[in-house]
């Protein structure tokens, strides 16, 4: 029996509104090469000046996850030679880093809690991008000097499912402090996966892979998958050490299987040195005020939503996963939503249409107000759970907000006239004379039967309580 080893590290693009070091904007998706200048192209005699919102970020994680916050940092370089690279080296924060001993606590499916270890956050550069185009690349360095936070973690998970709860609670904590917006898409939240193997009871760790890259927790949990059954496939044949090497691997998307890139670099290969152009990052205690201001986080909200509004541990959990999802069930309840109602409808009814049509919480046809509206329909009411969902299919399909209106133009309005829906039972009654008399007699599963009928003669309108009450009171 094996037990894997897994240590994640995560690029964070910072959502600063400039470069780390220059002024140059760091908007996505502009003309190439527009959003330079001699700084981040490494023209002689340019200098770097640190940004001080990225340092307030960074130190707004470190608080966050219960670190080592340091007022007093140092930037390195690191040496490499790539085209994306114009300066042939990256500054970045090797030996006195700004954020140290963290931790960040995963939900496992048992519904416990592991603590996960982070070694250290550090402020660095990012580089530019290659692009190829058939027989020729080219190079866009409107990215170079894009402030990243990279977030180091320890060894200390056992599966590819822990690595995903761990990046899934990571994404919703950078996201919570608004300090990057973790798209995945545009390359702003970027993981490489480090991952070894070693027989259960061995304290040694094996030889770490590292997969670089990847950018979807799907694709993380795929490589890691892969890349523990190649290790131990070596290890069973007796080929472990001329197969499984230190070197970096790509995960090929199309085929699932990764591929070695090259031999993975020590730190000495790298040439560290401190960077003799910037002096250490010494903070303000303004700046540390400015730092600590952390909102409502994830286990926080999670903890009130269980305590407060009486909510399942998981529904919690599932909400406050995204803080849009948590933003836009609280402004369902300011709306007079009930609480476990405002989680079904949003978590099963609505979430399922969304999955469904392609949209996300963030650009809903539906908002939460309107949605919440809805929902304090079906409390009071005004319109049955199943006319509801009737209600919540036009809006998907029509840009109205208006629920009354809607529920007025679909005939939805729920019936509860004692009087209405008298005549209704009466009639059918009247008309199931021969099942009257099997109910009376004892055949009870009947009643079900005159529910479904007075339901089917109303459309669905009537009051199903009052439905119940009324037929209740005629049979008996």
């Amino acid at each position: 029996m094996f037990e894997t080893v897994i240590g994640l590290e995560v690029h964070v693009q910072l959502n600063t509104k400039t470069k780390l070091f220059c002024s140059c904007a760091t908007s996505f998706a502009e003309h190439q090469n527009s959003n330079t200048c001699p700084t981040c192209l490494a023209l002689p005699g340019a200098l770097p000046v640190v940004n001080k919102e990225a340092a307030i970020k960074a130190m707004r994680f470190g608080y966050a996850v219960n670190a080592d916050v340091q007022h007093s940092s140092n930037f390195d370089r690191k040496s490499y030679f790539y085209p994306d690279s114009p300066m042939a080296y990256q500054i970045t924060q090797l030996h006195n880093a700004i954020v140290q001993n963290g931790e960040l606590f995963i939900d496992l499916e048992d519904g416990t809690q592991k603590r996960v270890g982070i070694t250290q956050a550090h402020l660095e550069a990012d580089a530019g991008k290659n692009m190829h185009e058939g027989d020729h690349s080219k190079v866009d360095l409107n990215r170079a000097g894009t402030p990243l936070l990279e977030i180091v973690s320890a060894p200390d998970m056992r599966s590819s499912d822990e690595a995903v709860a761990y990046l899934k609670k990571l994404h919703a904590t950078v996201r919570y402090l608004d300090i990057s917006d973790a798209n995945m898409q545009e390359g702003s939240f970027r993981c490489d996966v480090n991952v070894s193997i070693r027989p259960k009871g061995q304290e040694e760790f094996g030889t770490r892979v590292e997969i670089k890259n990847i950018n979807s927790f799907r694709f993380v949990a795929a490589a890691i998958a892969y890349e523990v059954q190649r290790q131990i496939e070596a290890y069973e044949d007796g080929v472990y050490d001329q197969e499984v090497v230190q070197e970096t691997r790509l995960y090929n998307v199309a085929e699932g299987v990764t591929k070695s890139m090259r031999g993975k670099e020590e730190a000495a290969d790298y040439r560290y040195f401190p960077d003799p152009d910037l002096r250490p990052l010494v903070v303000t205690e303004a700046m540390v005020e400015e730092a600590k201001q952390i909102p409502e986080m994830p286990d926080e909200k999670a903890a009130r939503y269980i305590e407060e509004l009486d909510i399942k541990k998981y529904d919690a959990l599932v909400i406050t996963s995204d803080k849009e999802m948590a933003y836009y069930f609280e402004e369902m309840l300011a709306c007079g939503a009930n609480p476990k109602m405002a989680v079904t409808w949003l978590t099963s009814e609505l979430l399922g249409r969304l999955n469904k049509a392609g949209f996300t919480i963030e650009n809903s046809p539906v908002d939460a107000k309107t949605l919440g509206t809805l929902v304090t329909k079906i409390a009071d009411d005004t319109i049955s759970g199943k006319g509801a969902k009737d209600v919540l299919d036009y809006m998907m399909e029509h840009d109205s907000r208006d629920v009354d209106a809607i529920i007025d133009e679909l005939g939805l309005a729920q019936v509860s006239d004692d009087g209405a829906i008298l005549a209704i039972i009466d009639e059918i009654l009247a008309a199931n004379q021969d099942k009257v008399a099997e109910y009376r007699s004892g055949k009870e599963k009947l009643f079900g039967f005159f529910v479904g009928q007075t339901m089917k003669v109303s459309k669905g309108s009537a009051n199903p309580a009052k439905v119940n009450d009324l037929l209740k009171e005629r049979l008996n």
